[in-house]
């Protein structure tokens, strides 16, 4: 390849020039062909190059490809405004538009804090949020991210919102197991806003399953309905970080729906586009507009591309797609089969010490020692040389390394468009088995001892 002018993730790293994409395959520019096992960035998933999307790009483009928030609506951005309140729960049914997830929850911060403030109690205004966690990339969601590795470059910039520990069951921060742990991890919250003072707290904010920063770490049954009793007592806004467990992703509409809980704003990111354009939102609460109208009628947050017009068409035509084809309600199904064939993959590799999730958001979570769950150290590159045999494999997964303070902890994502098919799902789990023998032998023969039993 050429000299190339990109910065991409590793700059000494060549990557392969992507070609094209159809339903659950990538191919690049020498015709090999990959098996899209995580949506991309747990993005794509209505899969690649569906045609109905690619006619509403073609049929807004004739139209109006772009107006400024403050001087035009446009229809496309109303009419998806309009659907994505049809689809959030209780009385989510405003929207601001952004463009990525880090926006989304930045955006959704910036309008609880307003909210306090617009009630005449500034003081209210820390997000506190939880230990391995990822709310964004910019400096207010990277804030709320307890996600150590992506935090330490900036610390000296970043809010302590972070205080709470996961509900991360199997490495339970209280040494303890459900249902007898009494839900201390939710316990925690109260604990923390009675040391900082709920006079201080404007929110909390958390993703209904973990993403990037543990591998869909699931909480146990009955967390948030405890999570938002606590905010509600404490007068505490509860922001869901959906822009990975959004749409459909987990089997029903929003992560959040697994237990039966309303917050008062979500962000939303992702599958909400599916990949075909940058788009995102903050989701609000009638309750919190009704504050804001009162007062000062203006948001204080915007983007030059808010609700913009080409990608609100885009993103209407994906959700639309998605009920015209009942994709969500295959989602469970699906999500069954594929974690069956993971926990098939466990009982066979002795070292995959737990498999979790909900829907087409699986993670595997790969341990040194299966009794002791001692994890391997980072500086080994487990999870990114597994990622490395399963894309010579011709298997895309996604790196979810680093749940263990940062220091270690190999974890990968598995979470596949909602169009793929049983046999689809079949042969992901068998380039996965693949790829992890293959890493199996690998580290055997560099260690030259059975550490690793294949």
């Amino acid at each position: 390849m050429k000299h190339s002018y990109v910065i991409k993730p590793l700059l000494d790293k060549e990557y392969p020039m992507v070609s094209s994409g159809k339903g659950i395959y990538l191919y690049d520019s020498n015709g090999k062909q990959y098996l899209d096992g995580c949506s991309g960035a747990v993005t794509a998933n209505i899969g690649h190059g569906v045609q109905k999307v690619i006619e509403a790009m073609n049929e807004q483009a004739n139209k109006v490809s772009f107006t400024y928030r403050s001087q035009f609506t446009s229809e496309a951005a109303e009419r998806l405004a309009e659907k994505l309140a049809q689809w959030s729960p209780g009385d989510l049914n405003y929207v601001f538009f952004v463009n990525s997830g880090s926006e989304a929850t930045e955006t959704a911060m910036k309008i609880a804090i307003q909210y306090w403030q617009e009630l005449g109690r500034p003081g209210k205004n820390k997000v506190l949020s939880r230990h391995m966690s990822y709310h964004g990339i910019t400096m207010g969601a990277l804030s709320m991210s307890g996600h150590v590795l992506r935090r330490k470059r900036f610390v000296p910039l970043l809010e302590d919102f972070p205080v709470v520990e996961p509900p991360y069951c199997y490495r339970c921060p209280f040494n303890s197991s459900y249902p007898s742990c009494d839900l201390q991890c939710a316990n925690q919250l109260e604990t923390a806003i009675h040391r900082i003072g709920a006079d201080n707290i404007a929110a909390f904010i958390a993703e209904p399953i973990i993403g990037a920063s543990g591998g869909a770490v699931t909480p146990p049954p009955f967390y948030y309905q405890r999570i938002k009793e606590i905010c509600e007592k404490y007068e505490i806004l509860f922001i869901a970080d959906e822009v990975m467990t959004g749409n459909g992703r987990t089997g029903k509409m929003f992560g959040i729906d697994h237990w039966d809980v309303v917050p008062d704003l979500m962000a939303l990111g992702k599958g909400m586009s599916a990949g075909y354009t940058p788009m995102a939102a903050a989701v609000v609460s009638e309750r919190i507009i009704r504050v804001i109208e009162n007062g000062s009628k203006s948001i204080m947050s915007g983007h030059t591309y808010s609700a913009n017009p080409q990608s609100a068409a885009i993103s209407l035509a994906v959700m639309k797609y998605m009920e015209e084809n009942h994709l969500v309600a295959q989602v469970d199904e699906k999500g069954k089969r594929l974690m069956d064939g993971l926990d098939r993959l466990r009982a066979k590799h002795k070292w995959i010490g737990d498999v979790r999730g909900k829907g087409l958001l699986c993670g595997i979570e790969f341990v040194k020692d299966l009794y002791s769950k001692q994890p391997f150290p980072l500086s080994l590159r487990f999870t990114e040389r597994l990622i490395e045999k399963a894309m010579a494999n011709g298997l895309l997964i996604y790196n979810a390394s680093g749940a263990v303070n940062g220091q270690a902890g190999d974890a990968v994502i598995i979470a596949p468009p909602f169009v793929i098919l049983e046999e689809e799902i079949d042969k992901l789990v068998e380039l996965l088995d693949r790829s992890i023998t293959e890493l199996a032998e690998e580290l055997t023969n560099d260690s030259g001892s059975q550490t690793f039993t294949v």
